[in-house]
């Protein structure tokens, strides 16, 4: 039987990350329409030309520790967002931390970055709430502790939003810069916290003068971990946080079953996710009791995977097979096969219309899952926009797909009708 660390979720949200990091400035590029007005530009001459000081860490606006309601602030204190080193852009930004709901069904606290354009506008504007690919389960991989100085791996893609006017909202994800650990992977978790996050934004009154308001339309976006995050919360949206005006999501590469996807990395470079996949659903259900199931090596590397970044994690498992962490297969055991059972997307229909975006030569989340997804949602009556991209890895669909989601999300925002292709 299939090991539970063999059921590993998405090892190519990591890939991302470390390729878009690599990239730097030609990801920058690519990520900025064609069309940014020169005001809005993130790139280039017009971003170096800006001179708006850039804002500095103050004392959280509330008390550490307060417990909110699902989305309610608990602390906020100004931050900053850079696409890049050295590339400050027009932008306000506040790190946040907010209430939101665990897989379990309990209140937590979960941090994250609302970013707003510095642009003069005042009446309300687009908000998207953004789910980022994996980073890793360290509280220093967090995407809020990356944007000040310009090292989170996806801030070019959130730039693309961001010259287009619209205001964004990041999550951190559960245990991802707040304590305990990031419960990776955990399809309920990460679902409400995408969510609560456009409800945290919205109530933040700092960036209500940016024209942040409940009145304004919401989209939702993500790909690869965030691709499963945000169809997630497409799926819960209408029954989690009904008085959000979503208007579609774009989630693309998305490990809608993770058991799918999983086959290929035992063994080879990117195996140190398979013990992040279970340190993940151990940290939803810590009756799992992952612990009782490594080997010296394997609680070596549980606790490499617990504090460092997915570059450090890829070096410390690279070649493991399953036999080399653990002392029996978790997967034998009921508890551990209905926790992964859980974590299936396409179950549920999404209340708004959404676009689907899959490269037809993923190597890391296979085609056949994005398809299958789309199956799922077209035939519960879901509007499926349905966009290939051929010859495409899981990175380059990364950055090709991050315009066509935008300028779909625009349209919703503009009120277009959305039909979807599901009939061809």
């Amino acid at each position: 039987m299939t090991s539970v660390l063999r059921r590993r979720p998405v090892a190519a949200g990591a890939v991302l990350a470390l390729t878009v990091l690599g990239l730097s400035g030609s990801a920058a590029a690519s990520a900025v329409p064609d069309d940014a007005p020169p005001s809005a530009a993130g790139t280039g001459e017009a971003q170096k030309a800006v001179k708006k000081p850039v804002q500095k860490p103050g004392k959280p606006s509330k008390k550490p520790g307060k417990k909110g309601g699902p989305g309610e602030i608990v602390t906020s204190e100004p931050s900053s967002f850079q696409y890049t080193p050295g590339q400050p852009t027009p932008t306000k930004a506040w790190k946040i931390t907010y209430g939101s709901t665990s897989a379990s069904g309990q209140s937590n606290t979960v941090s994250g970055t609302v970013i707003v354009p510095d642009d003069g506008k005042t009446t309300p504007r687009p908000l998207i709430t953004y789910a980022v690919g994996t980073v890793g389960l360290g509280d220093k991989c967090a995407p809020s502790a990356g944007f000040p100085g310009g090292t989170t791996a996806e801030a070019p893609l959130v730039n693309a939003a961001l010259v287009r006017g619209y205001a964004v909202v990041v999550t951190d994800y559960e245990g991802l810069g707040t304590p305990g650990d990031h419960t990776y992977m955990v399809a309920a978790a990460q679902g409400s916290a995408v969510l609560d996050a456009a409800r945290a934004a919205q109530r933040l009154p700092e960036a209500a003068p940016y024209g942040v308001s409940a009145e304004a339309p919401v989209g939702i976006m993500g790909y690869s971990q965030g691709g499963g995050a945000s169809a997630k919360a497409a799926e819960m949206a209408a029954s989690y946080a009904p008085e959000l005006k979503v208007k579609g999501t774009a989630s693309g590469g998305v490990p809608a079953d993770l058991a799918a996807v999983a086959d290929s990395v035992e063994g080879g470079d990117s195996a140190g996710y398979l013990l992040m996949s279970a340190v993940g659903q151990n940290a939803a259900d810590p009756s799992l009791d992952l612990d009782k199931y490594l080997n010296d090596e394997g609680r070596k590397l549980a606790d490499v995977v617990r504090n460092e970044c997915v570059g450090t994690v890829l070096e410390a498992g690279k070649g493991k097979k399953i036999e080399d962490v653990t002392t029996s297969n978790p997967l034998d055991q009921p508890d551990w096969q209905a926790a992964i059972a859980k974590q299936l997307v396409g179950t549920v229909r999404p209340s708004a219309p959404t676009f689907l975006y899959h490269g037809d030569a993923d190597e890391t989340i296979p085609y056949t899952v994005g398809q299958k997804l789309r199956a799922d949602w077209c035939a519960a009556g879901n509007a499926v926009q349905w966009t290939t991209f051929p010859g495409q890895s899981h990175v380059g669909t990364a950055i090709q797909g991050n315009g066509p989601a935008l300028e779909w999300l625009g349209q919703r925002f503009a009120d277009q009708p959305a039909t979807g292709n599901c009939g061809t």
